[in-house]
């Protein structure tokens, strides 16, 4: 027979054992816990990945829309080169539409379209070339990405043909932009005579153009397709491509979030 052991030696025995369980506790929260943090601040300190960097390109693009001034969006000069002289002129910006709401800027028939791929807002300016003879209104279009971006531009519906312009006008198409007291001034709807579409990133940009005069496309006798608003889609083109333009991230910058 096992000799009986004080009662004070066994509660002394079962008190180390359990400080030893405390301090053995102790030591892997210790570690956890140093793992964890040396684990965060190596992801901190890291240099972001390519597809990281890809990421938050893509998302300052998506972004420009709301975070740059509408100078930038649409510069007060824009370049364009015309066919019959082959040299380089400017645009000159008239001004700019404060709303941004989808429907008010387009047509009907192209707000269905543009609103069954999410259109988020649609930003408008007119301009004017060289000579002060054609207005050119530019809207950009903004979509939730790219990919809605390009399946809205694929259904625009195709151009009008010369007699219903005559008829009718440019339609569906941008909602023309007058602004008193410029050389756009007289420019509506019923003065549309020509439209153009292009897409950059998540932004399809349309133009519609007419004659600064104001008179209305029906008046129209003989359509001269193309040429006489030739810097129409050289200003929409100039306008996506800087919109859509991904730039090197710089993620110290608080423009970007990588």
């Amino acid at each position: 027979m096992e000799p009986t052991r004080p009662p004070g030696t066994v509660l002394g025995l079962r008190a180390r054992q359990w400080m030893i369980v405390a301090i053995t506790l102790g030591c892997v929260y210790v570690v956890v816990t140093a793992a964890a943090l040396t684990g965060a601040w190596a992801t901190l300190n890291r240099e972001p990945t390519n597809a990281e960097l890809k990421r938050a390109a893509a998302a300052e693009v998506a972004r420009r829309w709301q975070a740059w001034p509408s100078g930038r969006i649409f510069p007060e000069r824009v370049s364009y080169t015309t066919s019959s002289a082959g040299r380089s002129e400017f645009a000159g910006r008239l001004g700019i539409v404060p709303g941004t709401d989808c429907a008010a800027a387009v047509d009907g028939e192209l707000a269905a379209v543009l609103g069954r791929h999410g259109c988020r807002a649609v930003l408008r300016a007119t301009y004017t070339d060289q000579l002060e003879g054609v207005v050119v209104t530019v809207g950009v279009v903004v979509f939730p990405d790219a990919f809605a971006a390009d399946r809205a531009f694929k259904q625009i519906p195709a151009s009008t043909p010369a007699d219903a312009v005559r008829a009718r006008g440019v339609r569906p198409a941008l909602r023309a932009a007058a602004f008193p007291g410029t050389a756009g001034a007289r420019f509506t709807d019923a003065a549309r005579q020509d439209r153009t579409s292009d897409r950059g990133g998540p932004y399809v940009v349309l133009t519609t153009s007419g004659q600064s005069d104001g008179r209305p496309a029906s008046a129209i006798t003989k359509v001269r397709p193309g040429l006489p608003f030739e810097s129409a889609p050289q200003i929409g083109r100039q306008i996506a491509r800087s919109l859509s333009q991904q730039a090197l991230p710089d993620c110290s910058s608080d423009e970007w979030r990588c």
